[in-house]
């Protein structure tokens, strides 16, 4: 069984860890169990429950009256919520709460029905983004079980392709990226999410994937023109040594500007090659994206 920390509530839902120290002293809708050395754990249900909580609150429901209400009634407010912030916000807690179930029959219905609703535009940038950024950072750290991450982060996959799919194939185009990882690099879902930005922008993506070779990428660049090399970078193996990727880099075309973005390079300080810029959060990027 999955458990989770207060760490863990605070990054999915928002709400602070001590905030949720006090909601515990006050009311009964959380009870986590307590290590030897009285550490706090939350179960799947709790993590749900803090999920519907905060949403509530968030949008004008007093923590005392929520905590009197049943289970069902707390569904059917959520439910009532009419804004169009809240409902973004319902969905992606929605397909937390159906990952954590290990229920992908309901996660897959939920971006479905969004899709045939509004989109697989705005499916991809409202939702299957915010999810992301709410649970990413718990995959990176191995606070989600893998399996969860596994069959969620594939049934994202097909729809992001999908989204890529159904965008106007370029007969013209003025710029060339490369999109790559580097070996022992596989989570791909926010390189696949670069890849729709750029071919909606009307940019010529050359999608190597996962696990790349440097040298490779060296042989591309000296067969093909390439205005610019992008990898993105999530959890590499192990043995994975950002610096040595770094220099490789550095060795490849130094007239060639290469982008890098991700959660791994976001506090990196050392010394870059004068071709490679660092892109440490999604604003950065989107910024960087205009500019082509």
């Amino acid at each position: 069984m999955t458990s989770y920390t207060i760490k863990d509530l605070e990054t999915i839902s928002g709400i602070k860890a001590h905030t949720i120290r006090i909601w515990e002293q006050r009311y009964h809708f959380l009870q986590p169990k307590r290590t030897e050395t009285n550490i706090r754990t939350y179960s799947g249900e709790e993590l749900k429950t803090i999920l519907n909580v905060s949403l509530l609150n968030k949008y004008g429901f007093k923590i005392s009256h929520i905590d009197k209400m049943s289970t069902n009634q707390i569904e059917e407010k959520i439910l009532s919520l009419n804004q169009l912030e809240a409902q973004r916000e319902r969905l992606v807690n929605g397909l937390i709460k159906e990952m954590v179930s290990l229920n992908m029959v309901g996660f897959e219905k939920l971006l479905d029905l969004n899709i045939a609703q509004k989109g697989i535009d705005k499916t991809i940038t409202e939702v299957i983004f915010n999810f992301l950024e709410r649970v990413g950072i718990l995959w990176v750290t191995n606070h989600i079980n893998p399996a969860q991450e596994h069959l969620a982060t594939n049934i994202m996959r097909q729809k992001i392709i999908l989204g890529i799919e159904k965008l106007p194939s370029l007969i013209q185009y003025t710029k060339r990226v490369v999109l790559f990882m580097p070996e022992g690099e596989h989570h791909e879902i926010g390189l696949l999410y670069v890849h729709f930005l750029l071919k909606q922008r009307g940019i010529y993506v050359d999608y190597l994937g996962a696990n790349v070779p440097t040298v490779d990428l060296k042989y591309l660049t000296e067969v093909k023109k390439v205005d610019y090399l992008y990898c993105h970078l999530t959890s590499p193996a192990k043995n994975f040594k950002v610096n040595k990727f770094f220099e490789q880099l550095g060795e490849i075309n130094n007239q060639i500007p290469i982008i890098l973005s991700g959660q791994l390079i976001q506090m990196y300080k050392g010394v870059l090659a004068p071709n490679i810029q660092l892109k440490k959060s999604l604003a950065e990027t989107l910024e960087f994206l205009k500019t082509l």
